[in-house]
């Protein structure tokens, strides 16, 4: 668990992160070096969801070896899917990243949405809904093992 009070913004209690996996985790399904340990390192603190529509089909493969809860969402409402799946873990307990269309609505729901620019960019629309956005997914890693760095970031 992650606890942060972060003035003007709120108290953060998460126990949850929601990933999702190509452009966020990885590009062209493979997975971005450096990840899988901090995701090892914050698997300590937090249940690691990944909730992806697998477009290049390489997300079991690649993640097997971690700690973590993997769902491959059915083609058609995704966007609507990703966020009922942050609801059902209690939206005010956890952090969502992504960086495609089909991840504003979970980033908007969740207690903290981080929006990730990697190679394939970001969504506009994306972006608006996140409460921080990084060009690096080791760097918003980086946010949870440091939780004061949310609180520059973050504060009124």
């Amino acid at each position: 668990m992650i606890k942060i009070e972060i003035p003007g913004f709120g108290k953060l209690v998460l126990a949850h992160v929601v990933f999702d996996y190509n452009g966020t985790l990885a590009v062209d399904g493979e997975v971005i070096a450096g990840v899988k340990t901090a995701l090892r390192s914050l698997a300590d603190r937090l249940t690691i969801h990944i909730l992806t529509a697998d477009t290049f089909g390489k997300v079991k493969s690649r993640l097997s070896d971690l700690p973590c809860e993997i769902s491959i969402l059915p083609p058609g409402e995704q966007d609507v899917g990703k966020r009922e799946f942050i609801q059902s873990l209690g939206a005010e307990k956890t952090v969502a990243m992504g960086n495609g269309r089909n991840d504003r609505l979970m980033l908007q729901a969740a207690a903290l949405g981080i929006a990730v620019i990697l190679g394939e960019g970001a969504s506009a629309q994306t972006l608006s809904m996140a409460d921080v956005v990084c060009t690096d997914i080791l760097d918003a890693l980086a946010l949870l093992e440091n939780p004061l760095r949310l609180v520059a970031t973050l504060r009124s």
